[in-house]
């Protein structure tokens, strides 16, 4: 038998074995299982006028709908039994020319409830395939934007307006939820540089019991305003919660200008005003993947200013502190 037979496997190529298969096990999952492993994340938020009773909303952003993504749709619809008094969506809904009915479908059980919505670039315009280095190394601000095909995102519209949702895109207002007064408002997609913070500009009815604001990309220059006017409360999509975290670190990128730290979740933005970044429920079908970020929705129970925040359960480190589970 020749010597060669018995010749032992060096350290190096065990230890590139290893390596390629860990590599290989991780790609499955993060393409093959969390992208499905849809998550409901609740918060407790102290943003409520101290008089106020507390309130029920349900945020759902990113979509990123195909018509075949039908446990997805099955699942957003299933999200009406948590029974919400407001849903808010903020953007990105659609990824194909087609999706309109599956979103619809999604949130068809949803429609009955007050509901607040404006757009995102992929309800605009379709995704085109990317080079993922471009997140890595090109900021927020400078990334030169692709577009893809236009998208029906006028009969999405018409479809959430003809059941009662309102469209918030530059508009502020008052609505009523639950017997209360909320001062909302609402600006078009950041990220798209279509924000036009003048249009809604100026301080929101101090009499509401919540004043709240929604954008798609949580970008600093209308978080600023929203919070120099005096909003309690500001939600927001877009970051996909940074898509690919790594244990222990969090996300790598947030594609905008919003710091990593704030990728997903609660957070305060100033001394008066909260942030919630939702890490959405879809991907670019041309990037299928997440890691340590499953597809998600939140419900956000909003409560009296000078509440205390439900204890947080299981030792989640999603928002630790705040009420998140």
């Amino acid at each position: 038998m020749s010597p060669a037979r018995h010749r032992k496997t060096s350290p190096a190529l065990r230890a590139g074995a290893a390596t390629a298969a860990i590599g290989a096990a991780t790609l499955a999952y993060a393409a093959g299982v969390e992208p499905t492993r849809w998550t409901l994340r609740t918060a407790e938020l102290p943003v409520l006028s101290r008089d106020a009773r507390p309130l029920r909303v349900l945020h759902i952003s990113d979509l990123h709908m195909l018509p075949g993504h039908t446990s997805k749709q099955r699942w957003v619809a299933s999200l009406a039994e948590l029974e919400p008094d407001l849903v808010v969506n903020t953007g990105d809904n659609l990824s194909h020319p087609a999706a309109v009915p599956a979103v619809l479908r999604a949130l068809g059980p949803l429609l009955g409830v007050p509901g607040l919505f404006i757009f995102g670039s992929n309800d605009y315009f379709g995704p085109k395939p990317k080079n993922p280095a471009r997140y890595l190394f090109e900021r927020g601000e400078n990334r030169k934007l692709i577009h893809g095909p236009p998208l029906p995102w006028q009969d999405l519209r018409a479809a959430f307006i003809e059941h009662g949702w309102l469209d918030l895109t530059h508009v502020r207002t008052t609505i009523t939820v639950a017997g209360q007064k909320l001062a909302v408002a609402g600006v078009d997609d950041p990220h798209l540089h279509y924000d036009r913070y003048s249009a809604i500009a100026g301080r929101p009815d101090a009499s509401a019991a919540l004043r709240l604001g929604i954008t798609h990309s949580p970008e600093p220059r209308v978080l600023d305003p929203f919070a120099s006017d005096g909003y309690d409360l500001v939600l927001a999509g877009h970051t996909h919660g940074g898509q690919l975290r790594v244990p222990g670190l969090g996300a790598l990128v947030t594609n905008c200008e919003l710091d990593r730290s704030r990728a997903r979740g609660t957070s305060r933005w100033s001394a008066d005003m909260w942030l919630h970044v939702s890490a959405g429920l879809g991907t670019s079908p041309f990037a299928p993947v997440r890691f340590a970020c499953p597809p998600e929705a939140s419900l956000l129970t909003l409560v009296p200013r000078g509440s205390t925040p439900a204890a947080t359960a299981g030792g989640s480190r999603f928002n630790a502190g705040i009420g998140v589970r």
